[in-house]
């Protein structure tokens, strides 16, 4: 039985306040749905996201500002920084968790920098809406196994792609040199690189 996270409610104390907040941020509008006075319903997707955010009025008794770590994938936290800062959001400096991602049960748990390894899933940036809830952003490159259907290889934008193709291209660039010969069949190399980063499975040498 496919189960697949399609919604998240946020609580918020202004609503039209915060549409335009998620509009900024280049979530796309699905719909604004007002029957009455006392009910309204706005949902919003992130950009390539499949699950979307609900807020509006008469949805949910949830204090605004309690949600915490909500989290946006990014395939490029410093990229995805700059984007919403050009918008006009408030993002924090790119952090990683002194004990690994989200552990905040240790003290002074978040430390200023990428993560030093650059692993996958280390390295986030924070920002919060007009009403305090909180999100993150979490630079993601590579999935763990499982995460996707290793059958189905696809990028969600052009600069995923591009993003992909690059570190392809530096695996390659050392496969070369551990062989010490110039490899005429790199595009198929790069193509089993690419399906095996996504699927998480062994990468070639």
């Amino acid at each position: 039985m496919d189960m697949k996270l399609e919604v998240v409610v946020i609580p918020v104390s202004d609503v039209d306040r915060a549409k335009a907040f998620y509009e900024k941020l280049g979530f796309r509008l699905d719909i604004d749905y007002a029957p009455d006075e006392n009910f309204r319903v706005i949902q919003s997707t992130p950009p390539r996201s499949e699950a979307s955010i609900i807020f509006g009025k008469g949805i949910t008794s949830a204090k605004p500002g309690s949600p915490d770590s909500l989290v946006l994938a990014v395939d490029d936290v410093d990229a995805a920084r700059e984007d919403l800062i050009a918008r006009g959001v408030n993002v924090s400096e790119v952090f990683h968790y002194a004990g690994g991602p989200f552990n905040n049960a240790v003290e002074n748990p978040r430390v200023s920098g990428r993560d030093p390894q650059g692993r996958s899933y280390f390295s986030f940036a924070s920002f919060e809406d007009p009403d305090g809830n909180r999100w993150l952003l979490q630079e993601i490159t590579t999935r763990l196994p499982g995460r996707i259907d290793s059958a189905v290889t696809t990028f969600s934008s052009v600069s995923d792609l591009a993003s992909a193709l690059r570190r392809a291209e530096a695996a390659h660039g050392e496969h070369e040199k551990r062989t010490g010969e110039r490899d005429a069949n790199w595009p198929d190399w790069y193509a089993k690189y690419m399906i095996a980063e996504q699927a998480g499975t062994e990468l070639p040498q």
